[in-house]
């Protein structure tokens, strides 16, 4: 048996088996879920759940500061961010900001393509954030969040992980990148959504996360599934289907015209949006 086909095998046995093992959130991530979704939480017992983790604590008053709350007075502190970004918004915001805390490895190997793999990561969420900013600007559609769009293109490749965790255990792999990439192209979507099943994530991001990268799914309403495949294009990706995906755009109307993914706006909103997980 090659190499590619002992992984794939391996891979789709444990996924049968239901052996695969699959990450679990950061633990302050856990914590701020839990607590958004106390009824009787308010925003000082939220300030106090965020300021368990420095490293978060400071990440939330840089988003709080940033284009992406649309604000100018300076936030200072947990509880000023806090306010500013509401409970409903916080649950997401804060999880995707302790994302970055699933992309680790004392492999050295490993490490690298984590650390590839979560770079590209932040230019996809960075260019879907501006994509959706500039799509609201322009419709005033508020149908979808900007923080589950955040969360969603954050996640949408989530199931690389639980791959390049058993490759970890097969060093053989890493000799010809195309083993795990084809590993990746057939399971990731599928690992991916049940990722998201496990942390007891919403439909939306299960969808993202199964399907962004299958371009038989569509859907007929704008979705978050089209703002995570606008900002793989233009964070790279998608290549062979990038005119297909910026055209399917025209069509349903998230845009009148693709210049707007050019301008000055968009290159600002997209700096912004980078800078809030540099």
């Amino acid at each position: 048996m090659s190499t590619e086909n002992a992984l794939l095998t391996i891979l789709v046995e444990k996924i049968n088996n239901d052996t695969l093992v699959l990450p679990t959130l950061p633990a302050i991530a856990l914590k701020v879920r839990k607590a958004a979704d106390d009824p009787n939480i308010n925003l000082n017992a939220m300030a106090d759940v965020i300021g368990q983790d420095p490293s978060l604590c400071a990440r939330m008053i840089k988003i709080s500061n940033s284009s992406y709350m649309g604000r100018s007075v300076k936030v200072t502190s947990t509880s000023q961010a806090v306010t500013r970004i509401g409970l409903r918004q916080i649950k997401n915001i804060a999880t995707a900001l302790a994302m970055e805390q699933l992309f680790v490895s004392k492999n050295e190997i490993v490490k690298i393509y984590l650390d590839d793999v979560w770079q590209q990561n932040l230019k996809v969420v960075a260019a879907a954030m501006a994509v959706m900013q500039l799509h609201v600007k322009e419709t005033k559609n508020r149908t979808l969040n900007l923080d589950t769009m955040t969360l969603a293109a954050l996640v949408h490749n989530i199931g690389v992980l639980p791959i390049l965790t058993e490759a970890e255990r097969h060093p053989e792999v890493f000799a010809n990148p195309t083993f795990l990439n084809v590993a990746i192209d057939k399971l990731a979507g599928r690992i991916g959504a049940s990722i998201m099943r496990e942390w007891g994530f919403e439909n939306e991001f299960v969808s993202v996360a199964r399907s962004w990268s299958d371009m038989t799914v569509q859907t007929n309403l704008i979705s978050y599934l089209d703002f995570t495949r606008l900002g793989a294009v233009m964070a790279g990706q998608f290549d062979s289907q990038k005119d297909a995906i910026l055209n399917l755009a025209v069509q349903k109307e998230i845009f009148k015209d693709l210049s707007v993914l050019q301008s000055d706006d968009y290159q600002e909103l997209y700096d912004s949006a980078l800078a809030i997980f540099a």
